[in-house]
């Protein structure tokens, strides 16, 4: 593939972005400059309906293997898992070093040791304000603030120029934890010329400014103060550990005993407390079985399920599932989070399994987002001054939305470039254009298998989902081209046998009919067999019931 890129690029910076364009999720961008690759980000992505028993999606990393000997290392913003969930993955294959924040590269090494890749990774902890030196390039980190802890923006020097890549970021001058995003570096890099910018255009659509995380300090006092005479849970990211802290603040303010649900959440808390970047006062939190030994209305539970996931805590709260917490009638159940895009339903669900078991359910006003606004967004333009505009982070309607801002801060239109995954631009100050493309995509992860289950398989789990399957067993004699047994039909997921016991029947004798005509010609070729049993049965069974199950026959010589 490397062909397929202009080769009078010498000296030009390509800005190569594999995913995390077109869909929230599964982000990561290369940037190249002669025999040097940086990697920004290695996230994942979560299945979408249709695709049946995925777990998730990773980027297609191919040009990065093809061009293994340049790429430097893996350089991340933050510890989202859109942002970090592919790594053990990726690493596998391409041992490269990663270059992260405190509390970001201590959630990449819970998820190196679930992989065993800890001994075989290079893993470098950056400061705010180090700059780490890359091949051709050199790779700053700057302070930010996002609905976690650590968050970086990025600022990538090469020969080409300066590109700015802000990450996942909102304008917070009141965060719960650290200090307030370093706008005084980005005006800094403004004043000596940004080739380019790299937004996140997640809330690109919405005006004003993105509220602080501490303002919800006061909702949750609120909350606990109204509805102080039950139990409280409340579900949200377990990656927020903000909001985490202020729940446990104000649990201790009212007097709350907190216990903590879910195991992402107490892994991430976990490393969170033994990075300093969470307070826990002592005695504050217990453990799940130590609920029972204390009145409803003095514990709160924090838990994950917050965007409705089947197998979450939360969910199987709501469900009946969950070994050790039930929901009890006045249970109050705090929804600390927006559904993202695609999860609605889910959330849905889950609200309406929880009101039906009694309890009280808040989804509104306790929740502010980790993105920028459009008045954030203006601010960054305003003091970074960038020649170049590459929106990042989204859908193509809030890539669309980001172009909108900038082209009202008079960016030149011609400036401004949507790009796909897997396009390549390549620039320098004098121009920028697309000049090819590389492999861009999913690959889809089940289980264990990486990359086993593609399109074929996915669209045979659509028809099994869809239609069912009936399966065709019969016994041949190869010698006298006799059936010894059968034909037999099983039916999964079409009809219920023994309801439809005349239609299977029917099946049968087509089924036998058309086995008689092959043996009738000589066929001996089973494929061909096959193809005329699945041929005809698919005829009469689209005519008796117009639908179309897969047809499974098994022919066993004898």
């Amino acid at each position: 593939m490397k062909n397929e890129l202009n080769t009078d690029s010498h000296s030009r910076l390509k800005i190569i972005p594999l995913g995390g364009l077109e869909q929230i999720g599964m982000n990561i961008t290369a940037f190249e400059y002669e025999d040097s690759i940086v990697v920004v980000d290695c996230g994942l992505a979560f299945p979408a309906d249709d695709m049946l028993g995925i777990d998730l999606v990773i980027p297609d990393v191919t040009y990065l293997k093809d061009n293994f000997e340049k790429v430097k290392g893996f350089v991340i913003t933050h510890g989202h898992e859109d942002h970090i969930g592919a790594l053990p993955y990726i690493l596998k294959d391409m041992n490269v070093p990663v270059y992260a924040t405190r509390l970001t590269m201590g959630i990449i090494e819970n998820k190196l040791t679930e992989h065993d890749l800890m001994d075989t990774t290079r893993r470098v902890v950056v400061k705010f304000g180090q700059t780490i030196t890359l091949g051709k390039f050199r790779v700053e980190f700057i302070k930010t603030n996002h609905s976690i802890v650590d968050a970086a923006a990025l600022a990538i020097y090469s020969p080409a120029g300066i590109v700015v890549h802000t990450g996942d970021f909102k304008v917070d001058y009141t965060p719960v934890y650290g200090d307030a995003i370093d706008l005084a570096r980005f005006a800094e890099l403004g004043k000596k010329g940004v080739l380019a910018l790299l937004p996140d255009s997640t809330n690109a659509e919405r005006p004003g400014f993105t509220p602080s995380e501490k303002t919800l300090s006061r909702t949750f006092e609120a909350l606990f103060e109204e509805y102080k005479d039950t139990r409280i849970l409340v579900a949200t990211f377990a990656s927020n550990v903000d909001r985490v802290q202020q729940i446990i603040n104000t649990a201790g303010k009212f007097g709350r005993k907190v216990v903590v649900e879910g195991r992402s959440m107490v892994n991430i808390i976990e490393t969170a407390s033994r990075l300093d970047c969470l307070h826990i006062p002592d005695n504050t939190l217990i453990d799940e079985d130590m609920l029972k030994s204390y009145p409803e209305e003095q514990t709160v539970i924090i838990t994950t399920g917050s965007q409705g996931e089947s197998m979450a805590t939360l969910s199987r709260m709501a469900s009946g599932m969950h070994k050790k917490i039930s929901i009890h009638p006045g249970d109050t159940v705090i929804f600390s989070s927006n559904p993202i895009p695609g999860n609605e339903k889910a959330v849905t669900k889950v609200v309406n399994e929880l009101l039906q078991k009694g309890a009280q359910v808040i989804t509104q006003d306790a929740h502010v987002s980790g993105h920028a606004c459009q008045e954030d967004l203006k601010l960054i333009y305003t003091l970074v001054k960038p020649k170049y505009v590459i929106p990042a982070h989204g859908e193509y309607k809030h890539l669309v939305a980001q172009k909108k801002i900038a082209l009202n801060l008079g960016i030149p239109k011609e400036n401004i470039f949507i790009l796909q995954s897997g396009d390549v631009i390549e620039m320098d100050e004098n121009s920028a254009r697309i000049t090819g493309k590389v492999p861009a995509g999913g690959i889809l992860v089940d289980g264990l298998g990486v990359g086993d289950v593609g399109n074929v398989v996915l669209r045979d789990r659509q028809r099994l989902a869809e239609d069912g399957i009936l399966i065709v067993v019969l016994s041949l004699d190869s010698d006298n081209l006799q059936v010894v047994s059968g034909p037999d039909i099983v039916s999964r997921g079409f009809v219920y046998v023994r309801e439809s016991e005349s239609l299977i029947d029917e099946a049968t004798q087509i089924v036998e009919v058309a086995v008689d005509k092959c043996l009738e010609k000589g066929i001996t070729d089973w494929g061909k067999l096959k193809g005329s049993i699945r041929d005809d049965l698919s005829d009469f069974i689209w005519e008796r019931t117009n639908r179309k199950p897969m047809i499974l026959p098994i022919i066993m010589e004898v």
